[in-house]
């Protein structure tokens, strides 16, 4: 072969026929030939290297084929006199054969690990002394010449080859954990474990080093060029990529300091963000996105050197604090490219957000670069742009993750508050790109004809970010930034009342010079353009924001503080108005509200109300209205003793408070007591004919931001409700207290009955009598929670929207908050909606779904199954809808039915798939499709495995029911059916 592939002279193919193939080498094998060199390579290997591997060394004969055992037993002959010189014969003479261009393709690419383990072991395995005079030893020649062929052998063959089989060397293959890797690595000796790990960190230190060890150990686990349902599945594997973060995030001991490792490896890992391949792209930005979180948490300092400044670098390369070189201040310059920006923005998203990690040095590193991100969000917003999303996701990530006062700060100088924020460089601006990216370029200069034109942009610019501030902060509502930032705003609005008043009295000027004059009208004009700010951002904030913005008793009392402050400080200056005092009313009207009974407060809570206590003393001394006087004395009296003692003035600004507030309202639940019953059904009686009367609208009261709720508005008193009236509609609403349990059942029955005959009586007050119902859901008569469970169904079937999110939330609820009978009583109501609701519970799928999921993980068994036992009633009338989320439904039933410790919860999963089949019928085989073999496996699994009868009952019921849809859909019954067929 060697002699044809010299003699050979190719003829190039003509070039006006490209569809006639170049002339093959006459050394190159057909396919019968490349049969015949494998087979007898695959003797060569198995009878002139595998039976000469010491134990440990290379993968044992026995776990390769079916027949491995006996092929092992065959070929462990009496050779241990002439083991080691024919195991150096059998490797340097493949070595020798696969120099040819040929046969090395063969040899390297089947019997790579054989020969690899055979030069290992030769080279490096601690020699003994011949135990007899037949035995042969290597020289050290030849040990130096097994190690330098070692050596070549790993630098000349397909780098993720050398790394997979080095693994599998050092401990077992790259793929799931087997009874093989396991023996493996029990059986590999230590010095194999050494060299192997010595091996891999050269191979990680070569150039693309990174790259070779990711495919090496992802394509070792059937992914990487397969791609398909393999690379998803591996893509979802996290174990591996941390193994493979842990792997690159060690320093080897080769290298001279961390510092240079890291130097040579964080570039090739963030290369690993922007690999094109399709098939392995989510493998790749998987494994660098947790690498880098681990590089991060183990070495910081070098992290945030290597990883987090080069990833970062086009943001700080245009912030204000930055020096902008000489040669880029020509107007149009590029700074920052689409392609470059682009890249960063992507990367940082993968790193942060989908990492979810929240790092010291990554909030640190991202800390500066804010205000940048914050302009390049508004720029977006302008226009239709793919980073957009990005840039929120990041900004409301980061926003959430840092310490309040953090958070607040940056928000701060989004807002322009805090000019010493970094923020974009005065030279640079965003500029679409031709892709549909965005670009940073250099400002060109302004003339003086442009000067108006610049203002107004400018004017325009500062309202456009102010308003996406506002849209950005309507989505940290959940986690309390936006009411931190509304009260800072109310503190910040106070003070620079403080500080304008102050500055307005007049000061002699006779001895000031014209320098200090111009000084003092600036820092008069930025005081005014900084309230003006401060009054624009409060207007923003109370249009985005809605009622459920104060998510706790402090921000409620820091709100009111804020008010009171205000109110005192028009005070000293004398400048009282009506707004200012509707404004305390209403304030001190919320603290009377929360003392009211609105919310169930705690000592804790009574300890964040005793701020209010100054500021309630000095309005009531200094207020001159009389009537806030005493409320103001009231509340703090009432916040002193712990609602130990209350006058009626509380009670009734409280009462005052709640008519005025909004029907859309949130409601806290209520406990009541059977010896309280009177009282609190004659205030619901005063609240329902207060209610009936006229509402005031147009004024908005901020008790709405306390969770609470009120009945809705009639139209009018006199208006005639059905065929009730007024008074058999109250003594029902009493009697739904009366301690006696046949009178309370027999009045919500009486209810229900109305609510289910459209009584417009009942349908008016659905608020209130929703309420009645919950409540009495806690009695422990099975005849008194039984009959508000039927109130709350046929409730829901009229006002489905308005009580399907106060119940779901209700039962996806903790322990603590809500006893275990209680959420139970709820997972029959849900069931109770679900069947009233019928095909229309399609409408309410995900919220639905979500929950019953959520409940499957809880805790408690019970609840557990009650929300399987909920979620096939759901599965039941969704059919096609099902489709987007089947897969979550299959996984989380056949988790539960094989992994769940308690046999309640696996009778009511198997039973969950029963009513699906039975539901679905012959739409089982469209809609299941994708996981009908799955849960075939698993009800055979049941059957076969499981140990309690009813579930196998069940398990049996579902095969039944699976085997009849099959039957029907493969043999379909014949119908003889006449056409009439009409010919043009």
């Amino acid at each position: 072969m060697i002699r044809l592939a010299a003699a050979f002279n190719p003829v190039k193919p003509n070039p006006r026929t490209p569809e006639v193939a170049p002339t093959l080498s006459p050394d190159t094998l057909s396919i019968s030939q490349q049969k015949m060199v494998q087979s007898v390579l695959q003797f060569v290997v198995i009878l002139g290297v595998c039976p000469y591997l010491m134990p440990g060394v290379g993968v044992p004969l026995r776990y390769r084929t079916e027949f491995g055992a006996v092929v092992q037993d065959v070929v462990c002959l009496d050779v241990a006199p002439h083991a080691t010189r024919r195991l150096y014969t059998s490797c340097k003479a493949l070595l020798s054969v696969g120099q040819h261009t040929s046969l090395g393709s063969l040899i390297f690419c089947r019997h790579f690990g054989d020969i690899a383990a055979g030069l290992c072991q030769l080279g490096f395995c601690p020699t003994k002394k011949p135990l007899t005079p037949m035995e042969e030893v290597l020289t050290e020649e030849e040990r130096t010449v097994s190690r330098g062929a070692l050596r070549d052998l790993l630098d000349q063959v397909y780098q993720p080859l050398a790394v997979r089989e080095l693994l599998i060397l050092q401990g077992g293959p790259p793929q799931s954990c087997t009874d093989v890797k396991t023996q493996l690595r029990c059986r590999a000796p230590a010095w194999l474990r050494r060299l192997c790990g010595q091996l891999l960190s050269e191979r990680l230190m070569r150039p693309s080093g990174v790259q070779a060890v990711v495919r090496g150990i992802l394509e070792g686990a059937g992914a990487g060029a397969a791609g398909g349902s393999d690379a998803e599945a591996t893509a979802a594997d996290w174990k591996k990529c941390d193994l493979i973060a842990k792997i690159l995030a060690a320093c080897p001991q080769q290298s001279l300091s961390p510092e240079s490792y890291y130097r040579n490896i964080c570039p090739q890992i963030l290369d690993l963000f922007h690999f094109q391949d399709k098939l392995t792209v989510q493998q790749f930005q998987r494994v660098a996105t947790t690498t880098f979180i681990t590089m991060s948490r183990e070495q910081p300092q070098l992290a945030a050197k290597y990883l987090l400044q080069p990833m970062l670098a086009p943001l700080h390369r245009c912030l204000n604090t930055a020096e902008v070189p000489e040669n880029d201040i020509v107007p149009g310059t590029i700074l920052v490219s689409e392609e470059e920006l682009s890249r960063c923005i992507e990367d940082v998203f993968k790193v942060y957000v989908v990492g979810n990690e929240p790092l010291t040095v990554l909030l640190d590193s991202l800390l500066p670069v804010l205000g940048v991100l914050f302009s390049l969000y508004c720029f977006t917003k302008q226009s239709v742009s793919h980073i957009r999303s990005f840039c929120q996701e990041i900004l409301l990530w980061i926003l959430e993750k840092l310490e309040r006062r953090k958070a607040i700060s940056s928000l701060k100088g989004f807002a322009g508050l805090d000019k010493a924020i970094p923020s974009l460089h005065s030279l640079c601006q965003f500029r679409a790109a031709t892709q549909g990216g965005i670009m940073i370029t250099v400002k060109e200069a302004i003339s003086d004809e442009d000067e108006d034109e610049t203002l107004y942009q400018k004017l325009s610019s500062e309202q456009s970010q102010v308003e996406h501030l506002g849209d950005l902060l309507s989505h940290c509502q959940a986690c309390g930034l936006a009411g931190d930032f509304f009260i800072f705003c109310l503190k910040e609005l106070t003070h620079l009342a403080m500080e304008s008043e102050a500055e307005l009295k007049p000061k002699p000027f006779s001895n000031k010079s014209l320098l200090e004059l111009e000084q003092h009208h600036a820092i008069l004009v930025e005081s005014q353009e900084r309230k003006l700010l401060v009054l624009q951002l409060l207007a923003v904030l109370c249009e985005r924001m809605s009622e459920q913005i104060f998510t706790n008793i402090t921000q409620v009392v820091d709100f009111v503080a804020a008010t009171l402050q205000r109110a005192c400080v028009s005070l000293a200056h004398e400048a009282e108005s009506t707004v200012e005092s509707q404004t305390l009313s209403m304030s001190m009207g919320l603290v009377a509200v929360m003392l009211g009974g609105a919310v169930q407060l705690k000592s804790s809570d009574f300890v964040v109300l005793k701020q209010l206590l100054p500021l309630l003393e000095k309005v009531s001394n200094t207020y001159p209205d009389p009537v806030i006087q005493e409320l103001a004395a009231d509340l703090r009296i009432t916040i002193s003793t712990h609602g130990a003692f209350s006058t009626e003035t509380v009670t009734v600004a409280a009462q005052s408070t709640l008519n005025k507030k909004d029907t859309e309202g949130k409601i806290g639940e209520q406990q009541i007591s059977c010896n309280r019953y009177t009282e609190v059904a004659q205030s619901h009686l005063e609240q329902q004919l207060s209610c009936e009367q006229s509402s005031q609208t147009g004024q908005e009261s901020n008790a709405a931001f306390i969770p609470m709720r009120i009945n809705e508005p009639s139209t009018t008193a006199n208006q005639q409700s059905g065929s009730i009236t007024t008074e058999q509609f109250q003594e029902v609403l009493l009697s739904a207290y009366d301690p006696q349990i046949p009178a309370r059942a027999a009045a919500l029955r009486t209810l229900s009955c109305w609510i289910e005959q459209r009584e417009a009586k009942a349908l008016e007050s659905q608020e209130q009598l929703l309420k009645i119902f919950l409540e009495n859901l806690e009695h422990e008569d099975s005849f008194v929670y039984l009959s508000a469970i039927q109130g709350v169904a046929l409730l829901s079937d009229v006002y489905p929207e308005k009580i399907l999110v106060d119940l779901l939330a209700q039962y996806d609820s903790s322990k603590e908050k809500y006893t275990p009978e209680t959420r139970m009583k709820v997972g029959e109501v849900l069931m109770r909606i679900v069947r009233v609701l019928g095909d229309m519970v399609s409408k309410y799928r995900e919220p639905l779904i979500h929950t019953f999921l959520r409940g499957v993980k809880d805790p408690d068994g019970m609840h557990r199954a009650s929300s399987l036992a909920n979620l096939g009633e759901l599965c039941q009338h969704l059919d096609f809808l099902l489709g987007p989320v089947i897969h979550e439904v299959t996984t989380c039933l056949i988790a539960v039915a094989k992994t769940d410790h308690e046999v309640q919860v696996r009778r009511a999963a198997i039973h969950v798939i029963v009513l699906l089949l039975r539901g679905l019928s012959q739409k089982a085989t469209e809609v299941l499709r994708d996981v009908l073999k799955d849960l075939y496996h698993l009800l055979k699994h049941v059957v076969c495995l499981e140990s309690d009868d009813v579930a196998k009952l069940h398990a049996q019921l579902a095969l039944e029911e699976l085997d009849e849809i099959m039957r029907n859909f493969l043999f379909p019954p014949q119908k003889l059916e006449k056409k009439i067929m009409v010919l043009p």
